[in-house]
């Protein structure tokens, strides 16, 4: 069995069991700590795992929960884990929780002005990402807004939920003078944009600058370096989509009178 394989089930072990120690009918969160993971390990007789972290990245962003834990969801409804504190988590019933891409949306053409020296040495398919985004100003395309980069992988604390690392930070400002932060969660690979990030990224944002106007954007590779882009808000304690838009980014020449004709009627 490939050691993916081997770790998703492993992981799914410890965290259905230990889902079900907590979960009882009606329970709509819970918190637990990173510490029970070694009785359960013991109990169950498997080796846990050395990277105790990596355990719930990979329910966050990467792999579903498993069975024992979705099957207690109603429909429409699934659980998410949220950061509640150093070595602390809170398994949370609430709606949106990975943000996926829709697969009918047009991927509107963008002259690619990525440096090819960056595009050569990006250390990973999230640092690429992130300067895709940078260098083709992607942020100011599509809130409509000037943004400069004012930190990337930021580690910070927020009340409550503790220390959390946001991908980017960016600082805005409108035609009108209205001023914004802007947090960017960027996913590439197996990882998938999760409601749990972005929704520290907001409270960080209020706790940090409460006086600027967030707004919160993640962005996912697609297929065929198809960009996609989001601009997510909180409404009544649910992550909610505001907009969506896919971008590729092409060479100049690629982008044809008819692409051009297209854009400007919409």
């Amino acid at each position: 069995m490939p050691d993916m394989a081997r770790k998703t089930n492993r992981y799914g072990a410890i965290i259905g069991t230990l889902f079900k120690r907590h979960y009882k009918p009606g329970t709509t969160h819970f918190e637990f700590s990173r510490d029970e993971f070694a009785g359960i390990a013991r109990a169950l007789r498997i080796e846990l795992p050395k990277n105790l972290g990596d355990t719930i990245y990979s329910f966050r962003f990467r792999a579903a929960l498993p069975h024992e834990v979705a099957s207690t969801a109603p429909k429409g409804m699934e659980w998410s884990i949220e950061l509640a504190g150093r070595g602390q988590y809170r398994f949370v019933l609430g709606g949106i929780n990975r943000i996926l891409p829709r697969p009918d949306l047009i991927a509107i053409k963008i002259p690619d002005a990525t440096p090819e020296i960056i595009a050569s040495y990006a250390l990973s398919d999230e640092q690429a990402l992130l300067a895709k985004v940078r260098y083709n100003r992607l942020i100011d395309v599509f809130l409509g807004i000037t943004a400069y980069s004012l930190q990337n992988h930021l580690r910070t604390t927020v009340k409550s939920i503790g220390q959390i690392e946001i991908d980017e930070a960016y600082v805005g400002v409108n035609r009108n003078g209205q001023q914004f932060i802007v947090p960017v969660q960027a996913k590439g690979g197996p990882d998938r944009l999760g409601a749990a990030q972005t929704k520290q990224d907001i409270a960080w944002s209020g706790q940090k600058f409460p006086m600027l106007s967030c707004r919160a954007v993640s962005a996912q590779f697609m297929s065929d370096d198809v960009i996609a882009m989001f601009e997510l808000a909180v409404q009544q304690d649910e992550l909610k989509i505001v907009e969506e838009k896919h971008y590729r980014l092409v060479p100049s020449g690629e982008i044809s009178g008819d692409d051009l004709k297209l854009y400007a009627a919409r």
